[in-house]
C-alpha cells in the first residue's frame, strides 16, 4: 500500500463534532477521511444551543456568522414557575468581556453541519463518504485499521465521533459506566408562538408547574420558527399512553390553553444517559463526543462539549503529526475528560435534579436563590462562567 493511503486520520461519524474535526485536521494540513454511515447529514431533533465559547471556537474556522444568520441570538435564559410567571433570568451580558459572543445561540445542529459540509468541499485533504457504516475497527503498533461492507481501509489514527453506540469505543474495549435516568422525555415541536402569549418568555426556559399533565416540570427552548418542547409522562402515565396525541395535546393545552389544537411537527421520546470512559485514548484509536461522554441534555452541553473536545484533539494531534512524542496524546484525556466528568456530566445532573424537584418549599428556596445569584453581577458572572463552559475550559487549558 502506498505510504499516502494510510499517512491520514480516519474520523468514524459526521456529526457537527466529527465534522469538526476534519475540517480542523484538514486546515492544518492533515489528511482527514470521514465515514458516515447514514446516507446525508441527519436533519432530525437533536442538539440546539451553541455557547459563547463554542461560537468563538466556530469564529476562528469562519463559521459563527454564517451559523449565527440562521438562528436566535438568546442574551438571557429562566428558570421560571408556570403558574405564577415568577423567574429567575440570567443575562450573559455580563460575560462581555470574557467571550466575543456574550449569548446563546438557538439553532439546530444539522445547520452547523451543513455549514461544516461546505467548508469541507473546499479542503483538498479532506474526504467525506457518506453510507460507509464501519463495523470493524482494529489497530496494530503501526496503524489503525477500519473496515466495512465493502471497503478496508487502513489510517495512522481513528476517531470515534460515532455516538452512544459507538464501534471504535467498543474496539477500544472500554467500559461506559454510568447510570440511565428512570424518566423518558419526549420532544415536541410546535410552531405556535409560546413568546407571544406567556409574558416575559426568553428563547430558553426551564419550568416548574404543579400541572398534573406533568411530572413536575417541562422546559420551552426557542429555534427559527418554531418552539421545542420538552415534556414527561404525567404521574402513573406509561410511555406508550404519554405518546398518543391526545396526551401529548393535553399536556400543550396545560402549557397555554387555546381553543384550536396545536400542530405538532415532530415528536421523538428518548432516555437520558450519564455515562463516560475512563480514557479518550487506547493506541492510535480515540474518541471525542457522545462517543466518550453522555449527559442529561438540561443546560444544552452536550454538543458544546463535543465541539470543543474537536479543537483540543485537532490541535493536540496536529503537535504530534508535526514531530510531537504521540504520549502528548494523553494530554488529551487530561484536559477533556475531567471538563465532562465534573462540568458537563455533574452540572447537567445538578440541573435535572433541580427541575426534577417536586416540594414547594424546596423550589421556593432553589428559585429564590437562583434570583440572588442572578441580580448581583459578581455572582451572576461566576455562575454564568460555569454554566456556559468558560470557566471549564479555562482550567482545561491550565493542565499539562
Amino acid at each position: 500500500m502506498r505510504p499516502a493511503e494510510h499517512d491520514r486520520v480516519v474520523i468514524v461519524g459526521a456529526g457537527p463534532v466529527g465534522l469538526t474535526l476534519a475540517l480542523l485536521l484538514g486546515r492544518a494540513g492533515i489528511p482527514a477521511l470521514v465515514l458516515e454511515a447514514a446516507p446525508d447529514i441527519a436533519e432530525e431533533l437533536r442538539a440546539s444551543t451553541f455557547h459563547p465559547p463554542t461560537l468563538d471556537m466556530l469564529d476562528t474556522l469562519g463559521l459563527a456568522q454564517p451559523l449565527i444568520a440562521q438562528g436566535l441570538v438568546t442574551p438571557t435564559w429562566q428558570v421560571r414557575v408556570h403558574e405564577t410567571g415568577e423567574r429567575a433570568e440570567f443575562d450573559l451580558g455580563v460575560l462581555a468581556d470574557d467571550t466575543a459572543h456574550p449569548f446563546r445561540l438557538q439553532a439546530e445542529q444539522h445547520r452547523l453541519s451543513r455549514l461544516l459540509l461546505a467548508a469541507i468541499a473546499e479542503e483538498p485533504l479532506v474526504e467525506l463518504r457518506f453510507g460507509h457504516a464501519v463495523t470493524i475497527v482494529a489497530q496494530d503498533a503501526d496503524r489503525a485499521r477500519i473496515a466495512g461492507e465493502g471497503f478496508a481501509l487502513e489510517a495512522r489514527y481513528a476517531i470515534g465521533c460515532d455516538g452512544a453506540r459507538s464501534v471504535v469505543r467498543r474496539a477500544m474495549d472500554l467500559a461506559f459506566e454510568g447510570d440511565t435516568y428512570p424518566e423518558t422525555t419526549i420532544l415536541a415541536t410546535t410552531p405556535f408562538p409560546f413568546h407571544e402569549v406567556m409574558p416575559g418568555l426568553s428563547n430558553v426556559n426551564y419550568i416548574w408547574t404543579g400541572s398534573v399533565a406533568f411530572s413536575g416540570t417541562f422546559s420551552l427552548l426557542r429555534v427559527p420558527g418554531r418552539w421545542r418542547a420538552s415534556l414527561y409522562p404525567a404521574p402513573g402515565e406509561t410511555i406508550e399512553q404519554a405518546l398518543e396525541p391526545a396526551a401529548i395535546e393535553r399536556k400543550l393545552q396545560a402549557i397555554h390553553p387555546r381553543a384550536e389544537c396545536y400542530e405538532v411537527q415532530d415528536l421523538r421520546p428518548y432516555r437520558i444517559h450519564q455515562r463516560i470512559v475512563p480514557t479518550y485514548r487506547v493506541g492510535r484509536l480515540l474518541l471525542a463526543g457522545d462517543a466518550a461522554h453522555l449527559n442529561s441534555p438540561s443546560g444544552g452541553m452536550g454538543m458544546n462539549g463535543g465541539i470543543h473536545d474537536a479543537f483540543e484533539l485537532a490541535a493536540t494531534l496536529g503537535a504530534v503529526w508535526r514531530g510531537g512524542d504521540p504520549t502528548l496524546l494523553d494530554r488529551y484525556t487530561r484536559r477533556r475528560r475531567p471538563v465532562a466528568e465534573r462540568e458537563i456530566i455533574a452540572q447537567a445532573d445538578r440541573n435535572r435534579a433541580r427541575m426534577r424537584e417536586r416540594d414547594p418549599a424546596r423550589r421556593r428556596a432553589l428559585l429564590e436563590d437562583l434570583q440572588r445569584t442572578a441580580s448581583d453581577p459578581a455572582k451572576a458572572r461566576a455562575h454564568l462562567l460555569r454554566s456556559s463552559m468558560i470557566a471549564g475550559l479555562r482550567e482545561a487549558a491550565a493542565v499539562d
